[in-house]
């Protein structure tokens, strides 16, 4: 299963916060769109950075209630690991648990075409093995 795969199931649907929004609109915004992270493009729709629920509480950490008037640009995530459409779960599972992240941007061609989500990976690699117990259930039974 590829993430190309996975993305044409669940749509490409991508959420985006601007880089001049502060932290607390970023903040209502996660919350509305009951999403963990956003994307940040520029103005030709390239991706840019990610703000991350993790970016904003370790930003709250550093310096307090005063965090939720900073800029998204200046918190969010600017070194952005991604993945290509045609990489596998594993590999993409794999270099999220190496990175420590749990929102992975897919990019095709320098073009936005989704982001997948650990819960997305698991979610899928755990109907790829149900499907096997069950090919496997039905070859053994008569």
């Amino acid at each position: 299963m590829t993430l190309e795969q996975i993305l044409k199931e669940k749509g490409g649907q991508v959420f985006a916060v601007a880089e001049s929004a502060t932290l607390k609109e970023a903040a209502e915004l996660l919350d509305s769109r009951r999403v963990g992270a956003m994307v940040v493009l520029n103005e030709a729709g390239g991706l840019i950075g990610v703000l991350s629920e993790r970016d904003i509480i370790r930003n709250l950490a550093r310096i307090g209630a005063a965090a939720l008037n900073c800029t998204v640009g200046e918190v969010m995530t600017r070194q952005v690991v991604t993945s290509r459409p045609r990489d596998t779960i594993e590999s993409a599972m794999d270099k999220m648990t190496d990175r420590r992240i749990r929102h992975l941007p897919v990019v095709d061609g320098g073009r936005l075409m989704g982001v997948v989500s650990i819960g997305d990976l698991v979610k899928w690699r755990i109907a790829e093995a149900d499907a096997e117990v069950n090919a496997i259930r039905s070859y053994i039974a008569p």
